[in-house]
């Protein structure tokens, strides 16, 4: 589904990813764990666009991407959350995800005159497609109340149901269970085990062992920009390597639990 071929990036004197080759399955889990300072946010930022490399490519279903604007990115398929939330807090839920939906019809003042029953009923679909998108995430009785008001938990899941508006083929979720606590991280691994299920590409970042060794179907270890690791979790979390780069000499199980970011 996502090819990273060689990709290298420098900021000023600092080099941060070196030969970054990367293949993420269709339909999969795929996991990205390091150490802090490894460059893994940096990664879902050259694939989203927001980023440009300074060598190599990214192809996503044959496409080449890296190149693109993060609008066109989008509209080919892929989503993505944020390490720092990012939502539009004095809004309600629901504007939230009807501001993602994109895709309705565009109405200037005269053709809203002239074809108000249409619009309306332009309106009433984005609207139902929005509360379906809550629904999936568990948020659908808070419809209507303002973004800003909800836990740091709901509002996590309140950026997976806005990127999931623009149905992507493949989701990037960075860091999604920060901040969480036990119930809602075992929420979220639910909803995104049930999003995978039903077709859903996933590439997620994430700190905590335990989820990231129970969900992922395969998983890539970055350390000074370069990937020194990828394989299952059994064989990342035996891999000598990342023992001693990043899982610490004491990680024999997956519930070891290790604090990283980007």
């Amino acid at each position: 589904m996502l090819t990273l071929s060689s990709l290298s990036l420098r900021f000023g004197g600092l080099q941060v990813l070196q030969g970054v080759n990367l293949t993420v399955p269709e339909h999969g889990i795929f996991g990205l764990i390091g150490p802090n300072g490894a460059g893994k946010t940096t990664v879902f930022n050259l694939i989203t666009g927001l980023l440009r490399p300074g060598a190599g490519t990214i192809e996503f279903l044959g496409q080449r991407i890296d190149r693109m604007l993060p609008y066109r990115i989008t509209r080919l398929g892929v989503a993505r959350t944020f390490q720092s939330i990012r939502l539009f807090k004095d809004m309600t839920l629901i504007e939230n995800v009807l501001v993602a939906l994109g895709g309705r019809p565009s109405y200037g003042v005269t053709s809203v005159l002239l074809s108000w029953g249409s619009y309306r009923a332009a309106e009433s679909r984005d609207s139902e497609v929005a509360r379906g998108l809550l629904s999936k995430v568990g948020l659908a009785g808070k419809a209507e109340q303002r973004a800003g008001a909800l836990s740091y938990g709901e509002q996590r899941r309140l950026e997976i149901a806005r990127a999931l508006a623009t149905k992507p083929k493949l989701l990037l979720l960075d860091e999604p269970a920060a901040g969480m606590n036990a119930v809602e991280k075992r929420q979220l691994i639910d909803e995104i085990v049930k999003l995978n299920a039903g077709g859903l590409g996933i590439f997620i970042i994430e700190h905590d062992m335990s989820m990231i060794m129970g969900l992922c179907h395969e998983i890539a270890v970055l350390n000074f920009g370069g990937v020194i690791a990828r394989g299952t979790p059994a064989q990342i979390r035996a891999n000598p390597q990342v023992i001693e780069a990043y899982l610490g000499q004491d990680e024999q199980s997956p519930s070891q639990t290790a604090s990283v970011s980007p």
